[in-house]
């Protein structure tokens, strides 16, 4: 796809400064630019860049005024880092804008699909399947029988939504995520062996849910996991059954939430933290990378550690426990003045 300076400047209310017909057809950093090239300057510590960077247009601030001659064309707007954000999101929404059913695909028998949908190669949609309008799902996608999918959700190659789950509006779901799976629930038999618990419950994501690629959410024992509005989760979490998340909590990768577990609103959980099941996690907890949660939380605490601590009291251990080489040097001096003095 190819853009011109005139069309740019349309779509971000800019004034050009330079030549109206010249074209980008790719994004690049201003260090990094090349003929065909489209970049920004919003930062003041690049502004060498702008005098070597052979991109054909630059998105400036409105109140830049080169100091040397350039070759990009300028666009010059409020600001230069919202209005380039803004055209990321346009050129993704245009490079995404795909429609029709592509064949090979396999479609059940009595599924409801609204307008604008894209079914990719591969894809397969089982029995009752409802899915809104304007639906992007790529190749190798499977839908289990009776899922649910609201408007304008995006879902990317290799995701797998089991049987009865539901996915709301405004949903983006990435590759390889698998919604529905089988909660780990095992009863210990006398003979040492486990008895499987079947898993009979389903998977609720509200809407403006975006989940990265690899997570997995289980589906409930009995009732919903539920994955509440505007919620946010990073590539490879894993969410066990009946958990549920609470609307506009953030979460790292690789954090792992064990089953029952509640997660309240607005909380920011860091990478690799691990969640014990059974807990309640307040609202606006904070709760920082690789530490271990195996008690309730109270709303507004910040913790880190395994077993995780109070932030500042973490903090101060830390402190302490990075100086006990010295400590202990310290103390075993000590000892023998007192023996020697003895």
């Amino acid at each position: 796809m190819k853009f011109t300076a005139s069309q740019i400047a349309e779509i971000l209310e800019g004034k050009i400064v330079g030549d109206p017909e010249a074209e980008v057809s790719e994004l690049a950093k201003i260090e990094e630019g090349t003929k065909g090239a489209l970049t920004f300057l919003s930062n003041p510590k690049y502004n060498s860049y702008i005098y070597t960077t052979k991109a054909s247009i630059t998105i400036v601030n409105e109140d830049f005024k080169p100091e040397q001659p350039i070759d990009t064309t300028l666009i010059k707007v409020k600001d230069a880092y919202k209005a380039f954000s803004k055209l990321l999101e346009y050129y993704n929404q245009v490079k995404l804008n795909k429609s029709g059913i592509e064949q090979p695909s396999f479609i059940s028998e009595e599924v409801e699909y609204g307008d604008d949908i894209y079914l990719g190669a591969f894809s397969y949609v089982g029995k009752k399947v409802k899915i809104g309008n304007n639906v992007k799902i790529y190749p190798n996608v499977y839908l289990g029988d009776n899922v649910k999918i609201g408007d304008n959700v995006i879902l990317f190659s290799g995701v797998k939504i089991y049987s009865d789950c539901i996915v709301g509006s405004n949903c983006v779901i990435h590759s390889g995520v698998i919604v529905g799976a089988d909660g780990f629930g095992f009863s210990p038999e006398e003979d040492g062996k486990y008895a499987k618990v079947p898993q009979i419950g389903n998977v609720i994501i509200e809407d403006d849910v975006e989940i990265g690629a690899g997570t997995t959410i289980d589906r409930a024992t009995l009732g919903s996991t539920i994955i509440r509005k505007g919620v946010k989760l990073d590539n490879q979490i894993q969410i066990a059954h009946n958990v549920e998340i609470g609307e506009h909590t953030a979460i790292a990768a690789q954090t792992g939430i064990a089953g029952s577990t509640k997660i309240g609103k607005n909380c920011l959980i860091g990478g690799q933290v691990g969640i014990a099941g059974h807990l309640y996690i307040g609202d606006r907890v904070r709760i920082q990378a690789q530490s271990g949660i195996g008690r309730n939380v109270k709303d507004g605490e910040a913790l880190q550690g395994s077993p995780a601590i109070g932030y500042s009291d973490y903090n101060k251990s830390y402190i302490h426990f990075k100086n006990l080489p010295k400590t202990v040097d310290t103390i075993e001096q000590l000892r023998k003045k007192i023996e020697n003095n003895g």
